[in-house]
Formats: structure tokens, C-alpha cells, sequence
């Protein structure tokens, strides 16, 4: 117990301290758990940990990852993904795999110990790409879906791959070869039947997957939900996530591809988001213990003494998959910015291969010293895959940008008011103004977005609002209003800085994200803000009012009186923020914030009750 409770501390505070180091530094969370396993190495091997184990048990954050991944997915969208399931990620392992071979076979090594080198590296590391593509926001971008279209076929390509390695084995190696176990080892309902007999309880086993999903999980999670006890059904969503997984590793199919099919066949279930809650904690703690297991796992000692090599291999690794991957994604088309992160998130070897290189070395595919250095390279090319998403994300992303990818529209004609950003808000500014008959300039540079909404007759320009050039041909010289409605926080404030340093005279309204974000538009000289969330949550606030019981006008009055008491709060505030340092470090503020609630609270609650008294 001792043993036990000292390495979850070790493991949690290395986590705790290396992760938001890095994610401050910009270098994200993966590379953060890596680093600290790394750091960790000398530490575990002191204490006997024994690294691989603890690696196998941490794969099920894996598992985790792509059962919520599933619950996202439906069945409809899977099937309209088929095209890109094929096309990216079968082209991409076979082509992947016949490179890497290739270069096996110039350096000499036998053809079957080859191709089993270019399978195995041929897969990328489903933990740390899917994680990076959530963390970022990309995996929506059709390069994230590209990727996530790619690592879905290696995840099902495991299994053939484990049923073609033992095909490969070399006879000289054969007399030193272990008895054949894979690292997961253990039982198995499918081991000592006929291949025939096997195929069909492989199948019958995904039909009850997708059977229980379908018909049984339903009504199973009504009754434990019935009972009003959290845990319980936390319990139960994990039982239902393990049990699904223990039943493909008998099978010896993968248990992640069992969670997927799972997630999907989830989809549309009412407890799609309870599930997805309940789940996403340990999902997330245990693909961070996996990251740290990475990192511990190196085996310094030979890193070092062969340090030449495994860089050499790494390297010849990471650019032939590139090279690959670059082709696919100019094959099927993708935008510049895409196709980059496409190829960059990709790269590198996966987490099943290390699974798959002890499973060749056991069946005598790869020597032992040849197993030693594949799983340096696979370790190597796992590491610098973060740097690689820096890399996109730093210098790659913003010359690739949407603005630059299609030359700004020419702005014909010029408004009394210029509309930068024609989304969810500027969408619906844009329409109250025109059905009062003022004539508005649109300006937004999401291309796709644009060429939808001109198709129902509204006209908006392409650019790059945050232009002054682009400012200009719209006519902010002459305009009387500006409203700043577009998405991204740093747009919007380059936006208003620009505008109210360079027309003094024109009327600004921004949107702003949050609260601290109407804090710094109004030290950007910005006298008109509107929170984007603000007056719908006010207005929920008022329905809640009237759920409660009070009729709709003194409902009405209230949320008045809260409204008028924050906005002045607000102000008062204001005068208080300082830029320089984050909002909750600055103890003036934050004392004002507290006597202001001391002083407001009160008289607030007096107003409330002279309402309900006057409504009576």
C-alpha cells in the first residue's frame, strides 16, 4: 500500500508541476507529461518500478479517448466519412508502409523483417495527436479531420497488422523467440479455435457491442439514473467502457476500435454528455500517466551510446512520412494551412508500436538489438511531435492563413456603419439595421461561411477586417459606427486598439468574450461593449424567476434592477484594471469588487422584495 500511494504522489506531483510549466511556456501538455517521465526515469528505475506495465495499465486512456471521440460521432457522419477513411487513412498506411520497407531493404535488412518495420512505424500516435487536435481547437479544421480520418483506419489496421506479423517470422531467430506473448498477454476466447471458428466469434463479438449499445445500455442507464446517485452511474459508465474493452483484447481485436464502435453506436443516446462527464476525467489522467510513461521508458544507457543512430533513424522516419503524408493531402486537395497540419501532426511512430514490436520480437520478426533501437525511435519521434505542433502553430499556421489563402474583395460600395464579422452577432446586427433602412459595409473572412449566406441574397465582403488598407476601401473615414463582431479575442482587440486610436471620432461597439475582456477593451479607449453571453444569460436568469413563480412583469423588473446594479458595478470596477497584471492578482480590484458587493448586495435584495410587493 505504501509502494503503491508513493508512486500515484511522484507521478501526480511531476504532472502538476511539469504541465502547466509547459502549456505557460506555449509547448502544450504532451510535452509536458513527456518531459516529466523523462525527469522521472532515474527516480522509477530506483524504486523498481517496473515502466512497461504501467504503460499497458495507462493505454486505457487511450481506449477512454476514442469512446468519447465515438459519442461525438454518428453513425450518419461516419458513413459520409467513408471517402476520407479510405482514401487518407488507407492510403496512408499502405504507401507509409511500402516507404519504410523500401528504406529497409536498401539497408539490408530481410525483406520480412522490413515489411514488419514498415507496418509498425507506419502508425501515428492516436493519444498525443488527438489530444494536441482537441487542446488547439483543430480538430474541426478539415486537417483535424484528415488526421482523425488517418489514425481511425491504423487503430483497425492493428489488428491486421498482429495477425500478418507472426506470417513474417525469420527461422534463425525462431529457436531464441519468447513463447509468443505480446506484452497484453493473458486469455483469450479465440486462441485455440479454428481460423473459421475464431472469425466468427470476432464478429459476434462487435455485433454485441453494437447490440448492447443499441437496445440494452439504454434502459441499464435509466434504472441506475433512477436512483439519484452520481457515483453510480460513474461506476456504470465505466463498467460498460472496461467490459467492452476486455471483450475485444479476448477476441484480440483492439479495445480501442471496440470503444469507438461503442461511442458511436452511443451517439444519439440520451446520456450521450452524462457518459462523455463521467469519463473524460480519468480519460484524461490516465493519457497523462501514459505521456509520463513514455518519457520513463527510455532507455537513456542506450540512447546514449547509440545517440548517432537513433536521431539518424528518427529523422529518416519523421521525413518519410512527411513526404507521404504531404502527397495525400495535395492529392485530395487540401488548403496550404491543412495540409501542413496534416503532415506535421501525423509523423511520427505510434503508442502500438510498442505493442507491436514486442509482439514481433516474441515471434521472431525482429532481433533483439533491432526491437532495442525501433523502440528509441518510435520514443524519439513521439517526443518531437509537440515541437512539430509548435512549429504549425507558431511560424507554419500564420503565413497560411484563411485571409491569405483568397485575395480581399473589393469594397464597391461604402456605409454609414462597417459590420466586422458576419456570424451569430454581426449576422443579426447586420439585419436589424438594414430592415431599418441604414445602409451597413460587411466585412468577414471566413470564405465558406461567406458563400452560404450570399446564396440567401445578403452581401458581405471577403478580408481581413483587422486591415486598415481594407478599413480604409470600406470607408471608416466617413462611417459613424464600427461594430466589432467577430470570434477570436486577439482580432477583436487589434480591431478596437486600431479604431479608436486612428478615429477618435467614430462610435465603437465591441463584442467582448468576458467580463475581463470588457476590462480591457475599456483601457483600449472603447466606451461601448456588449458581453456576448450576457443578455442571454440575463434573460434565462428572468425565466428562472418566473419558473419560480413570479409572474412575468415583476420577472421583468427584477432582472432590470440586477441588470442596472452590474453595469454600474462594472464601471466602478473599470477605473480599477490594470493590464499589466492578470484581473485576480490585483488586490485593488479585487478589493473593490468585494466592498462594492458588501455595499450593492443588500440594497439589491431590498429592491428585489419591494417589487414582489408591489406585484402583490
Amino acid at each position: 500500500m505504501t509502494e503503491f500511494l508513493l508512486l500515484a504522489f511522484i507521478l501526480l506531483v511531476a504532472g502538476v508541476i511539469a504541465v502547466p510549466i509547459a502549456a505557460r511556456l506555449g509547448l502544450g501538455s504532451v510535452l509536458g507529461y513527456l518531459l516529466a517521465g523523462m525527469a522521472l526515469s532515474p527516480l522509477l528505475g530506483f524504486l523498481g518500478v517496473d515502466v512497461i506495465a504501467l504503460q499497458h495499465f495507462a493505454e486505457f486512456g487511450v481506449v477512454m479517448m476514442l469512446f468519447i471521440i465515438g459519442l461525438e460521432l454518428e453513425p450518419k457522419r461516419l458513413w459520409a466519412m467513408r471517402k476520407r477513411l479510405i482514401g487518407f487513412g488507407g492510403g496512408q498506411v499502405v504507401l507509409t508502409t511500402l516507404l519504410i520497407a523500401g528504406i529497409g531493404l536498401i539497408n539490408g535488412d530481410d525483406w520480412r523483417t522490413a515489411l514488419a518495420i514498415g507496418m509498425i512505424l507506419a502508425l501515428s500516435s492516436t493519444a498525443i495527436v488527438l489530444q494536441t487536435l482537441e487542446e488547439k481547437g483543430w480538430l474541426s479544421r478539415p486537417g483535424g479531420e484528415a488526421s482523425f480520418s488517418v489514425l481511425l483506419v491504423q487503430d483497425v489496421a492493428v489488428i491486421l497488422i498482429l495477425a500478418l506479423l507472426p506470417l513474417l517470422a525469420l527461422p534463425e531467430l525462431a529457436s531464441t523467440a519468447a513463447s509468443g506473448e505480446d506484452g497484453h498477454g493473458g486469455l483469450s476466447l479465440v486462441a485455440h479455435l479454428p481460423a473459421w471458428a475464431g472469425g466468427l466469434v470476432t464478429l459476434g463479438s462487435v455485433g454485441l457491442v453494437v447490440l448492447v449499445g443499441t437496445y440494452l445500455s439504454r434502459p441499464i442507464f435509466r434504472f441506475i439514473a433512477s436512483s439519484g446517485l452520481r457515483e453510480l452511474f460513474t461506476a456504470a459508465a465505466l463498467v460498460f467502457v472496461i467490459g467492452i474493452a476486455l471483450l475485444m483484447l479476448l477476441v484480440g481485436l483492439s479495445p480501442a476500435l471496440g470503444a469507438f464502435i461503442a461511442g458511436v453506436v452511443l451517439a444519439n443516446s440520451e446520456y450521450k454528455h452524462q457518459l462523455e462527464a463521467d469519463i473524460n476525467p480519468f480519460k484524461s489522467l490516465l493519457l497523462g500517466l501514459f505521456f509520463i510513461t513514455v518519457g520513463a521508458g527510455i532507455d537513456f544507457a542506450l540512447a546514449t551510446e547509440q545517440f548517432g543512430t537513433v536521431l539518424f533513424w528518427t529523422a529518416v522516419l519523421l521525413i518519410a512520412k512527411m513526404a507521404v503524408l504531404f502527397v495525400i493531402a495535395k492529392a485530395f486537395k487540401l488548403a496550404k494551412q491543412d495540409r501542413w497540419l496534416f503532415t506535421l501532426g501525423l509523423a511520427q511512430a505510434g503508442e502500438f508500436g510498442f505493442v507491436l514490436i514486442a509482439f514481433a520480437l516474441s515471434n521472431a520478426v525482429l532481433s533483439q538489438g533491432l526491437a532495442s533501437l525501433l523502440l528509441l525511435v518510435v520514443a524519439f519521434s513521439m517526443l518531437v511531435t509537440p515541437l512539430l505542433f509548435i512549429i504549425y502553430d507558431k511560424l507554419i499556421a500564420p503565413r497560411y492563413s484563411v485571409a491569405d489563402e483568397r485575395a480581399a474583395d473589393d469594397i464597391e460600395e461604402q456605409g454609414d456603419v462597417i459590420i466586422a464579422g458576419r456570424g451569430r452577432i454581426g449576422g443579426i446586427v447586420d439585419r436589424m439595421l438594414q430592415s431599418a433602412k441604414f445602409s451597413t459595409t460587411v466585412i468577414d473572412y471566413d470564405s465558406k461561411h461567406l458563400d452560404i449566406v450570399r446564396k440567401f441574397g445578403f452581401r458581405t465582403y471577403f478580408g481581413d477586417a483587422t486591415r486598415p488598407d481594407l478599413l480604409e476601401a470600406a470607408g471608416i473615414a466617413k462611417a459613424k459606427l464600427l461594430v466589432v463582431a467577430l470570434d477570436e479575442r486577439e482580432s477583436i482587440d487589434k480591431l478596437v486598439k486600431y479604431a479608436v486610436a486612428n478615429h477618435p471620432n467614430l462610435h465603437v461597439i465591441a463584442r467582448a468574450i468576458d467580463r475581463n475582456h470588457v476590462f480591457e477593451l475599456w483601457s483600449y479607449g472603447c466606451r461601448d461593449i456588449v458581453r456576448e453571453t450576457y443578455d442571454s444569460s440575463v434573460r434565462m436568469g428572468r425565466s428562472a424567476y418566473q419558473a419560480l413563480g413570479i409572474d412575468r412583469q415583476n420577472a421583468q423588473a427584477m432582472a432590470d434592477a440586477w441588470e442596472e446594479m452590474d453595469r454600474r458595478s462594472l464601471r466602478e470596477v473599470a477605473d480599477f484594471y490594470d493590464m499589466s497584471i492578470p484581473y485576480h492578482e490585483n488586490e485593488p480590484l479585487m478589493d473593490k469588487v468585494k466592498t462594492l458587493r458588501a455595499e450593492w448586495d443588500p440594497v439589491l435584495q431590498e429592491q428585489m422584495e419591494e417589487i414582489l410587493r408591489r406585484g402583490r
